[in-house]
């Protein structure tokens, strides 16, 4: 199964961009970018705008990166929902019900969770009796 078309410019554009940023070489020119801008400290004799200079640049930066990371984020979280929805689809005595869960109110995620902790509960009491901890109950 193949994606029918290419990804739009932004999707290209946010995928180079935090490959770019999250590589070590980034973080050493953005270091670079402040050592100079404090050696240029004296020069500008510590002025406001020297100041200002950094906290525009830093701000600027900060503020595209958040709808950056997000968007990539999203991108990833979504892949892995759509992964693991394949994975109870193939598994054997899966609860398919389980797929999507990301979808449900708060409430729901807790009645369910609920039972997973019931179910996490007994097994361990099952181990530490000496029985085995291997096979699939259904969710209560």
């Amino acid at each position: 199964m193949r994606p029918t078309k290419s990804p739009s410019w932004f999707k290209r554009l946010t995928r180079a961009t935090a490959r770019a940023t999250g590589k070590s070489t980034s973080f050493m020119l953005a270091g670079a970018v402040v050592l100079a801008w404090l050696v240029t400290g004296p020069l500008f004799h510590w002025s406001d705008t020297w100041q200002l200079f950094i906290n525009t640049g830093t701000t600027i930066v900060t503020f595209l990166m958040v709808f950056l990371i997000q968007s990539t984020q999203n991108s990833d979280s979504e892949a892995v929902q759509v992964k693991l929805d394949e994975l109870l689809r193939v598994t054997l005595g899966a609860h398919n019900a389980l797929m999507d869960l990301e979808e449900l109110e708060e409430s729901e995620l807790d009645t369910i969770r609920d039972s997973y902790v019931r179910l996490a509960a007994a097994a361990r009491l099952n181990l530490a009796e000496g029985l085995k901890d291997v096979d699939a109950p259904d969710v209560v």
